[in-house]
């Protein structure tokens, strides 16, 4: 009797919640019906005799394909703000940023540079076990970042460093991390150039590819329905937009109305694989139009077109509550990372060009001097200062301890489980043992 009673109830909740389902189901298409094409009823035949579906398009007897672009001309164009060599080509466009703003955008582009020559010769030393360089893509850093408020939360893949450089994540923050030394804010858990900071919204990056892009419209949910006027920015390659978690977060994102931003830096390789061999069609941003997004096509190299393409980005997100994708067109200069040659892949002549006025701090650097802001004796007087702070950076991170061998074991339980405790005692019985072996004495408090 009892569970009769209770299939019984089961049953009416169920007719209940699916009569309740159902007409959320038809308002939504009411609602898009109305906002496409302002049709109240099943099907509609207009004075010209054109019949409309009720799923909003019109009815024709003409079989229309859509296909991709036959010939370059018919391509997404890409934005740009400066010429290669740092003109402004329509003066309208120029966000004309105040002089503090664009020096130091400069700046710090050229200290990522510096930076990641001093870390990549350090892992081909032994003094760190991996490293990632920006060398070529910083215009898509500090564009972006520029553009956004600390309040806004990022998500990175792996080649962002600038972002967060930008936020205020320090040189010695950065070199703590990559020799995982007791002030690594991931506490030495980390590979290297898995950077982290909860204090500027700056979410830890994770070795498997794509999983922040998910993440990025889920938290960027949250905010929506908190009533944030703040957005979600998500970092990731042409790679990783081939995973299907990059599909699933659009699809999610645009049907949610996730105040998302999602970043493709389009470098023109996934590790070594070409972008001819990743996939057919116009690219990445056309995707963006067909989950239902605005997508834009930018010069990632032009750091001013990535500020103004973020700033519209932004806009869109919080004030309509849109999501929006820009695919931002830049060239990996260096190595995949310290696994990988490129010289075995990459035609190593386009290296070179990409390396001359494509580069975004040349080009950046010439419209500085066009607008005198910049010049050469200050262009020595920061290679001297800079390279001096990254060496003392460098050698200072280099010789703090490693964080305690606890570590491992807490921040994951409240109470750490006893099956926990028991792996910790072992540790340190074994360690007791066979202490000699063990280089002990650099990590703290052990």
């Amino acid at each position: 009797m009892k569970m009769a009673n209770w299939m019984l109830r089961s049953k009416k909740l169920f007719t209940i919640l699916s009569s309740i389902s159902g007409r959320r189901a038809l308002n939504r298409n009411a609602i898009y019906r109305k906002e496409t094409r302002g049709i109240h009823c099943s099907s509609f035949s207009l004075s010209d005799g054109v019949e409309y579906s009720p799923r909003g398009p019109p009815y024709t007897v003409d079989l229309s394909v859509a296909s991709t672009p036959a010939s370059t001309d018919q391509l997404r164009p890409i934005y740009r703000i400066m010429n290669s060599d740092g003109v402004v080509i329509d003066q309208s466009q120029d966000p004309n940023l105040d002089p503090d703003s664009l020096l130091k955008m400069y700046k710090q582009m050229r200290t990522l540079q510096i930076m990641d020559q001093y870390l990549y010769r350090a892992q081909r030393m032994g003094l760190i076990s991996f490293y990632m360089m920006n060398y070529g893509e910083e215009g898509t850093h500090f564009g972006s970042a520029a553009a956004l408020d600390l309040d806004d939360v990022i998500y990175m893949q792996y080649r962002e460093a600038g972002v967060m450089m930008w936020r205020g994540f320090s040189m010695d923050d950065m070199m703590n991390q990559c020799f995982t030394n007791k002030f690594d804010k991931g506490k030495g858990r980390q590979m290297p150039v898995h950077y982290g900071d909860k204090s500027i919204n700056c979410h830890f990056i994770s070795s498997p590819l794509a999983t922040q892009i998910p993440q990025a419209p889920g938290y960027a949910y949250g905010m929506k329905l908190s009533g944030s006027k703040s957005c979600v920015a998500v970092y990731f390659g042409d790679g990783a937009a081939q995973e299907g978690d990059c599909h699933a977060a659009m699809n999610f994102a645009a049907t949610l109305g996730c105040p998302v931003i999602f970043i493709c830096r389009n470098n023109g390789y996934a590790i070594s694989t070409p972008v001819e061999d990743q996939y057919a069609g116009d690219g990445i941003v056309c995707r963006g139009v067909g989950y239902g997004m605005e997508a834009m096509r930018v010069d990632g190299n032009d750091v001013l077109a990535m500020y103004n393409a973020t700033r519209h980005a932004k806009r869109v997100c919080v004030e309509e509550g849109r999501p929006v994708l820009i695919e931002a067109m830049t060239y990996r200069l260096g190595s995949h990372s310290t696994s990988d040659d490129q010289s075995l892949y990459q035609n190593m002549e386009d290296v070179e060009l990409w390396k001359t006025s494509l580069y975004p701090a040349i080009r950046f650097k010439s419209y500085l001097v066009n607008r005198g802001l910049w010049d050469e004796d200050k262009e020595e007087e920061l290679g001297k200062k800079t390279d001096t702070d990254i060496k003392a950076s460098f050698q200072k991170a280099r010789e703090i301890k490693k964080p305690p061998l606890k570590d491992m074991f807490t921040d994951v339980y409240d109470q750490l489980p006893v099956r926990l405790q028991r792996q910790q005692q072992e540790m340190w019985d074994h360690l007791k043992q066979y202490r000699q072996h063990y280089p002990i004495d650099k990590y703290e408090n052990s």
